[in-house]
């Protein structure tokens, strides 16, 4: 990230991502599931998922439930309906009384969708940790992911995290399903690059059939190998094999370990390369190694609890 993102970059305190789960807000069985789930955050959806008739009854279970229900750990997001629809002024006001962690912007295509609900929240002094989050979901919204990106250097922007949706964008491409998604690769390495260039995280699509785990699980090694953050999910059973893949592994874990213990070494002070082993390790690889056993710290922490 430049010195330039990074100056007008929110700083939250380090994150987990691996498993996002999307719940239909107007489930209440899913919802009251919500609370015992393993999931590093939580999506409950308005738009989707959710019908016509029903927009008004959702944001009424959800508004009850979000009032009542401890999360714990849980990351929060609301998934709202597009500024055009006649539900999205009642679904930022809801955004407002529950006041979750981000709100979640479906088929993002400009960097004025953003901007334009960071206004709205700046203009109702919604607290700087309310951030945003966009779903790259269409061809222009790949097209445009950078400059989309872009607009989180911005020090209103709120903008957090792209998430890709597949499904949208298959049907708009005319690209099939298929085990692999060998076509829909550059789409994704494309979103990703955006999301990396301007300090976003990124999560990965949903895997529609949660039945097929073996499928489910290559697709999450995939997902990790590409650089992706996390992975949207859409049923509980997803969640453990999502955390596993994205999450930091035990040679991870070990070398992080190996290069943070290096770098504090008082012989190494003010060095920005040292020699492990035979190996050149530069200091960003420390700032590397810190990331990752900051998400460490907070797996274990959860783990100890009782």
């Amino acid at each position: 990230m430049t010195s330039e993102a990074s100056s007008f970059r929110f700083h939250h305190p380090s994150r987990l991502r691996r498993s996002v789960l999307t719940v239909p807000a107007i489930n209440d069985r899913a919802l009251d599931k919500v609370t015992g789930l393993d999931c590093d955050a939580v999506i409950f959806d308005l738009e989707d998922s959710v019908a016509e008739d029903r927009k008004a009854d959702a944001r009424h279970k959800l508004l009850e439930f979000l009032q009542n229900a401890d999360l714990d750990h849980r990351e929060r997001i609301i998934r709202i309906n597009a500024s055009d629809t006649p539900h999205f002024r009642e679904d930022m006001r809801l955004v407002l009384q529950c006041l979750p962690d981000a709100v979640l912007l479906p088929k993002v295509e400009e960097p004025v969708t953003v901007q334009d609900v960071a206004d709205l929240l700046g203009e109702q002094d919604a607290a700087e940790g309310l951030r945003i989050w966009a779903m790259i979901e269409t061809p222009r919204g790949v097209l445009n992911a950078a400059a989309i990106a872009s607009s989180g250097r911005t020090s209103d922007s709120r903008l957090d995290a792209f998430v890709v949706g597949l499904n949208d964008l298959r049907k708009a491409t005319g690209i099939p399903a298929a085990p692999g998604r060998t076509y829909l690769v550059p789409y994704l390495m494309q979103v990703i690059l955006a999301a990396r260039a301007y300090g976003l995280d990124v999560i990965d699509s949903v895997s529609n059939d949660f039945r097929d785990m073996e499928a489910f699980s290559d697709e999450c090694a995939q997902g990790r190998a590409m650089g992706f953050d996390g992975k949207m999910l859409i049923h509980p059973a997803q969640i453990e094999p999502a955390n596993r893949h994205f999450g930091p592994s035990d040679a991870a874990i070990a070398e992080a370990r190996l290069v943070a213990d290096a770098f504090s070494d008082p012989a190494h002070a003010g060095l920005n390369v040292i020699n492990i082993d035979g190996r050149m390790i530069e200091r960003l690889h420390a700032e590397e190694a810190a990331r990752l056993l900051a998400k460490v710290a907070l797996i274990t922490a959860r783990k100890d609890k009782p």
